[in-house]
């Protein structure tokens, strides 16, 4: 019998929450919402497991994304929590967004009322303008970006006359975001570390630069966490409000997270009731029995707190779920903390494993090769990927002589693979570094194969190699005017804009080049003595280099060039992440000119690969690095330079160790991953290393892989000139085998070329644009013979026509009554061609150019 409560007694209750196993919550399981159709059994258990702490083990490919946003949709429809009670955290805005769309469409209706998910500093942020004083800000403060970053950190070097040519203000800056990424304040900073910048004045500078901060109510990207870390750690209160509201948190890619980051999911993820006890920072909340935290490291109990975090005996926890793969943490370069998935059971006891293994993704071959592969690392929890699919190919390791094999085999692969119907948009070449690139950009363009560079601009596209080419373009062209005002102020010299429009100004009136209006103002008091030096000064460098053009190998005055100019000294200087890269992209630049002539011919190629629109193909090849490749997936994917020093990189086995090494190893199963049908590893005997020809050997990656996924297989990039290239005989210059299946278009102009006797310059081609070019000559016009014969027209005779054609007579003359804009009225007392010397009123005697005065 049911007995029926009083009407009375059931009015005013608060919202109801089915009760776990009663039969409201068994009744709604049983119908079965659409949303969990179609899960396999362990993506499913990680959407149902709601209550306390669980970790979703989520391997490449095995659905993720699904279960995250699956897991929200299940949480709102079983009347869980309502939309604002959910913290969900991406890394990406992009992430945030796609989540938002796919719960609209599992929910049937768009998703309103979340204002709680997106990315760590959007939510951050949010937080910080609800308690801005507390922060001694306003409600209203800015976020700076890196570039005002970097000029408040020069006002502050230069109030302390530190000289920022030694002690670079974007060092500094790349300190600080790295403290505060490690949830350090300036009192917390380490004095070891303090002492690396200015001598000890680091922590001293962290401590102005955030007092300036709050007098400009203004932030950094930092600060949006670390302030909410101060506040928390300082009000209590506050913390709870935030521990009371959120009853589900949900983080996507735990991998990925910095020390700042997991502080702030540690204080918001304990229940209200134990907000002491781990609260970072709060020494008389420690655990008396635990001891310090080197005495708990030393006795390898479990994984240490990050520094400025004690913690105690761990309270109850809320409903958190973080969703990773300790395989594919390859981000610690830029403060990715891999120890906070490996650690996360000792930081929430009880916590529930799931492991998605089952890929969706990729063949049996492939899989097999990245879990041996990944199961040399000794840092992780441990899964195994695995298909329900067909083997499919096996994984192919190549061998290529040289680096530019290397890139002719792979573009013959691709256009093989291109003949049989694969489209390419799903053929990837993924590099370890960003350098690699230019060959293979190079190779396209002279195969006719369209390609885009994803996560950065192409090779010729990028800021330093615009600059460097611009300097190039000046030498060639004394009239390039674009390329001129390009590189006039960098470095920086003190050439202002001012002085840039005073340029044009003079340049448009007179009717000659950027360059030659210069030429003509420093000769006069246009500009002050310390920019007229300057200016002077780079004339005088662009001249020299000119006079040099005619006695240098052109490689060899490109360095010259970089190096007399202060350009490769500017990024020496630079302490941010991607100067190291800038600097291989620049030896990279000149390595490339050894395949021209002359710099005519290097610069005629430039303009062909420019010339390209990358936005209008459909169809393309994508290029890109490893790092970039995340969360992104090809039919075939191509895999360079896996050779010891380049994959795993040499520089980040020097200064990370064993770390670095499983770092590296993480990135080539991210690599593999990427690929659903084929992945074919290449690697070259040779290649060119911090500018010389290194004999490499293969990288230890390939030794790590599974024999019985693997195939050897031989490039088809060999040399197309019979062996005559400088390097000995190739193994690839007897091809009869091969017969006439053969057929792709540049094989057979190198196979006619090598019918002709190989004459190429130095007795034998190496491919790429040389290639083109004396087949190009030989076949149109035997007058011409091979691309040596070449020689550069007299345009340096053409350049020297227009500027003495400048030197017109003036249309002033002596006593005529002038005015100028800046030094007034005066009267002409000297002619000099289009150069006065007037006697101003006020101003004294200066020389300016004509066409800076007007009659009185």
């Amino acid at each position: 019998m049911i007995r029926m409560t009083e009407p009375s007694k059931i009015t005013n209750v608060p919202d109801h929450q089915p009760a776990a196993g009663g039969i409201a919550a068994r009744a709604r399981a049983s119908v079965g919402p659409k949303y969990l159709s179609g899960l396999n059994p362990e993506q499913r258990e990680a959407v149902e497991t709601l209550d306390g702490p669980v970790l979703v083990l989520a391997g490449a490919g095995t659905g993720k994304t699904r279960v995250l946003t699956t897991r929200i949709a299940h949480i709102l429809s079983q009347g869980r929590a309502r939309p604002a009670e959910i913290l969900s955290v991406t890394f990406t805005n992009k992430a945030a967004r796609e989540m938002k769309h796919r719960l609209g469409q599992m929910l049937g209706h768009a998703v309103e009322g979340m204002p709680w998910l997106g990315t760590f500093h959007s939510i951050g942020g949010r937080i910080l303008r609800v308690h801005a004083e507390l922060a001694q800000l306003k409600s209203n403060f800015t976020v700076l970006d890196v570039d005002d970053q970097v000029r408040l950190l020069k006002q502050l070097l230069q109030a302390e006359n530190i000289d920022d040519k030694r002690w670079p203000a974007r060092m500094l800056a790349g300190l600080i975001d790295g403290w505060k990424n490690r949830g350090l304040m300036p009192s917390q900073v380490p004095s070891g570390e303090a002492a690396v910048f200015a001598n000890g004045k680091g922590g001293k500078l962290y401590a102005s630069y955030q007092e300036r901060l709050k007098i400009l109510n203004a932030a950094d990207f930092g600060d949006l966490l670390l302030e909410n870390i101060r506040i928390f750690r300082e009000h209590p209160d506050i913390l709870r409000q935030y521990q009371q509201r959120f009853k589900f948190i949900l983080v996507d890619e735990y991998q990925d997270t910095n020390v700042a980051q997991y502080l702030w999911l540690r204080l918001l993820s304990q229940a209200p009731a134990s907000t002491k006890a781990v609260i970072p920072g709060r020494v008389e909340d420690a655990n008396p029995e635990s001891g310090d935290e080197s005495s708990a490291r030393d006795s390898g109990s479990a994984p240490s707190a990050h520094p400025g975090m004690t913690v105690a005996a761990a309270g109850p926890t809320k409903n958190i779920c973080c969703v990773g793969d300790d395989d594919q943490s390859i981000y610690g370069w830029r403060g990715a903390e891999v120890d906070n998935i490996l650690r996360f059971e000792h930081d929430f006891p009880g916590a529930k494993v799931i492991r998605l293994e089952r890929n969706y993704r990729s063949t049996g071959h492939i899989l097999a090769a990245a879990s041996h592969l990944i199961a040399h690392n000794e840092g992780r929890l441990g899964k195994t990927l695995r298909t329900e699919d067909q083997d499919g190919e096996k994984v192919t390791v190549t061998g290529s002589w040289d680096s530019e094999e290397e890139a002719r085999g792979i573009g013959e692969e691709i256009e093989q693979l291109q003949r049989q119907g694969e489209k390419l948009n799903e053929i990837a070449i993924l590099v370890r570094a960003s350098y690699q690139m230019r060959e293979f950009e190079d190779r396209f363009v002279t195969l006719g194969l369209p390609y885009r560079v994803i996560g950065g601009p192409r090779f010729y596209e990028r800021a330093e190699i615009r600059d460097a080419l611009a300097y190039l373009r000046v030498i060639n062209s004394p009239a390039d005017d674009l390329a001129f005002e390009r590189i006039v102020n960098t470095p920086k010299r003190g050439l202002g804009d001012a002085t840039v429009q005073m340029l044009h100004d003079h340049a448009r009136k007179r009717r000659i080049p950027l360059f030659e209006a210069a030429r003509a103002v420093v000769e006069t008091d246009e500009l002050k003595p310390k920019a007229r030096g300057s200016l002077r000064d780079l004339i005088t460098q662009f001249d020299r280099w000119r006079t040099q053009r005619e006695v240098t190998a052109h490689t060899d005055l490109a360095q010259i060039v970089l190096d007399e100019s202060g350009y490769t000294e500017m990024w020496q200087k630079d302490r941010s992440a991607d100067a190291a890269g800038r600097l291989e992209n620049l030896k990279e630049l000149v390595r490339s000119m050894e395949e021209f002539e002359n710099l005519q011919g290097f610069l005629e190629h430039i303009s062909l690969v420019m010339d390209r629109d990358g936005g209008a193909e459909d169809d393309a090849v994508s290029l890109m690095t490893l790092h970039s490749a995340k969360g992104l997936e090809f039919d075939n994917v191509f895999l360079p330079g896996w050779e010891e020093g380049l994959f795993p990189s040499q520089r980040t086995l020097d200064e990370q160790g064993r770390a670095g090494l499983e770092e590296e190893r993480r990135l080539g199963h991210v690599g593999l991953t990427r690929a659903r049908r084929r992945a074919m590893i290449y690697f070259a005997t040779n290649r060119r290393i911090h500018g010389t020809w290194s004999t490499t050997i293969p990288s230890r990656f390939l030794d790590e892989l599974p024999a019985a996924n693997v195939e050897i297989t031989e490039s088809k990039g060999g040399s197309a000139w019979g062996g005559t290239g400088g390097y000995g005989a190739s193994r690839f210059d007897d091809m009869e085998a091969f017969g006439s299946s053969y057929s792709t278009p540049g094989w057979q102009r190198a196979q006619a070329n090598r019918n002709r006797g190989g004459q190429g310059r130095n007795g034998g081609g190496r491919g790429g644009f040389e290639e083109e070019t004396a087949s190009f000559s030989s076949s149109s016009s035997p007058d011409f013979g091979s691309f040596s014969s070449r020689r550069r027209g007299p345009l340096t005779i053409e350049g020297e026509l227009v500027a003495k054609s400048t030197g017109t007579t003036s249309e002033f003359s002596l006593e005529d009554r002038v005015f100028h804009q800046k030094f007034g009225y005066g009267r002409v007392t000297k002619i000099d061609g289009n150069k006065l010397t007037i006697a101003f009123d006020k101003a004294g005697e200066k020389k300016v150019v004509d066409s800076f005065v007007q009659r009185a």
